[in-house]
């Protein structure tokens, strides 16, 4: 990013609507846009308070912005409609990663038809990927959404997801270590919390030397997870009961190991 373009970018922190309120006030006519994460990843999964994402959709009207959904992490994963279906907000424009291409290299961008044309070749805008529509991408990302499109398997996968959830913090209690884990659809995080963050500061106060060594004694039983504490984790269809229970087991050992 280039220091013009820094500086033509404000920032809020996530679930603060006062804060975006005051960032309109203080340049009015000068907001093109917000762009959020409605489930944001990468500070840890961190939900969506009530209001917020409806909060940001009055905000963006209100002053003629428009809103805009990275749902690079939450598109599917939270449910078959990403997470604009899964909290009722219909953003202006979604931009799509990987996830789409079955974790293969693609990205992908929708919204409102009048936004569209303004595209080429039909407007002024041009756009172009290296990956656009590349074949080898596009068929695992159509194989991924037929997979989840089967009756039942988006729903097992989340069923799996809360219960590996609730096991880690049940585990956490018998260790004597706390852990607080938010899940929305397959997506969660494990804070070594007493209380679920709600913005970057929350998980920020953690125990980070601890959840590194919480990495390190998971690796150790044969359990990989995201090295850093400022990490999602995911779900999937492969993600069985056996895993889950193995999971689980290793997660406990590990913990009662650093507690």
């Amino acid at each position: 990013m280039t220091r013009g373009a820094a500086q033509d970018t404000l920032v809020a922190d996530f679930n603060d609507l006062e804060a975006v309120e005051a960032l309109f006030a203080a340049n009015p006519d000068q907001i093109a846009a917000v762009i959020v994460e409605p489930v944001p990843g990468n500070m840890g999964l961190i939900p969506p308070l009530p209001g917020f994402l409806e909060g940001l959709r009055r905000l963006t009207t209100a002053h003629g912005a428009l809103l805009i959904f990275d749902e690079v992490m939450s598109g599917f994963r939270v449910a078959l409609g990403g997470a604009q279906a899964l909290y009722g907000v219909t953003p202006d424009l979604t931009c799509l990663g990987k996830v789409i291409g079955g974790g293969l290299p693609i990205g992908a961008y929708g919204g409102r038809s009048e936004l569209l044309t303004r595209v080429a070749p039909e407007g002024p805008v041009y756009q172009a990927g290296t990956n656009s529509g590349n074949p080898l991408s596009v068929a695992a990302g159509l194989a991924t959404l037929e997979a989840l499109a089967v009756p039942g398997a988006l729903d097992g996968a989340i069923a799996r997801t809360r219960r590996l959830a609730r096991g880690l913090e049940a585990a956490g209690f018998e260790a004597g270590v706390p852990v607080v884990t938010p899940v929305v659809g397959t997506m969660f995080t494990p804070f070594l919390h007493t209380a679920v963050p709600t913005r970057l500061a929350d998980v920020q106060r953690g125990d980070l030397p601890r959840f590194k060594r919480w990495f390190h004694a998971l690796r150790d039983r044969g359990i990989s997870i995201p090295p850093s504490q400022y990490e999602a984790w995911f779900t999937s269809l492969a993600h069985d009961d056996a895993t889950i229970d193995a999971t689980l087991e290793a997660a406990g050992d590990a913990l009662r190991a650093i507690a």
